[in-house]
C-alpha cells in the first residue's frame, strides 16, 4: 500500500498564535514514520468566507474559488491531524468554518487531534470529534493534550515540545492509532471504489 497522504492542519490563523509549535512538532514526529507522506496546511492559506454558500457542501460544490481549492486538497488526502486551540470552551471559529466547507472530501478517514491551552484543548478536541463523526471521518481514541504548565513553558521559551518525553511518548501512540485505521479506511474506499466501478 502507498502512503497515506496526511494532512497537517493548523487550527488557527490569529496574530502571535501558538500553533505553528505543535504543528512543526507533530509533523516532525509523523514524518519519520514510512507509513506517512505529511505535509503542514495552513488556513492562513486558504482565507474562505464565513460560510454563506446556498447550498451546503454535502448536497453541491461551491461557487467560491477558495473553497473549490481546499475541498480539492482535502479530497487529496488519506488522513488529517488537526491542532486544536480552546476558545470559550470550543474549537477555533476558522477552523470549524473550514470543517463546513467540505463534506464527501472528508468522508472515511482518519481524524486526530493535538490540543492545547488551559485543559490541553479538551473540551475544543471533544467538540471538534462531534463534529468529523457527522462528516463522516473516523477521530481516534488517542489525542494529545498540552496542558498549561507545557503550553507556557514553551511559550517561554524553557523547554521545546520535543524535548517533553510524555507528550512525545503520547504524540506516537496517537500516530500509531492513526496509521491503523489509515491503512484500514485506505482499503476499505479502494475497495468500494473497485465495486462502484464493476457494478
Amino acid at each position: 500500500m502507498s502512503k497515506l497522504k496526511t494532512g497537517i492542519i493548523v487550527g488557527s490563523t490569529r496574530e502571535g498564535r501558538f500553533a505553528d509549535k505543535p504543528a512543526q512538532w507533530i509533523f516532525d514526529l509523523a514524518r519519520e514514520r514510512n507509513e506517512l507522506d505529511v505535509e503542514l496546511i495552513d488556513l492562513r492559506d486558504y482565507p474562505l468566507p464565513f460560510f454563506e454558500d446556498a447550498t451546503s457542501p454535502a448536497y453541491g460544490p461551491s461557487p467560491n474559488a477558495v473553497a473549490q481549492r481546499w475541498q480539492k486538497k482535502i479530497n487529496s488526502l488519506d488522513g488529517f491531524i488537526f491542532t486544536a486551540a480552546e476558545y470559550n470552551r470550543g474549537p477555533t471559529a476558522v477552523l470549524k468554518n473550514a470543517l463546513d466547507y467540505a463534506y464527501s472530501e472528508w468522508n472515511n478517514k482518519p481524524a486526530a487531534f493535538v490540543g492545547y491551552g488551559g485543559t490541553g484543548g479538551t473540551r475544543a478536541v471533544e467538540q471538534l470529534r462531534l463534529n468529523a463523526i457527522e462528516l463522516q471521518m473516523a477521530p481516534i481514541r488517542s489525542a494529545v493534550h498540552i496542558l498549561l504548565p507545557d503550553f507556557m513553558a514553551v511559550l517561554r521559551g524553557e523547554k521545546t515540545l520535543s524535548e517533553m518525553a510524555h507528550l512525545n511518548a503520547g504524540a506516537n501512540g496517537m500516530l500509531d492509532q492513526f496509521i491503523w485505521w489509515g491503512k484500514a479506511l485506505k482499503a476499505a474506499r479502494a475497495a468500494s471504489t473497485e465495486e462502484a466501478q464493476a457494478a
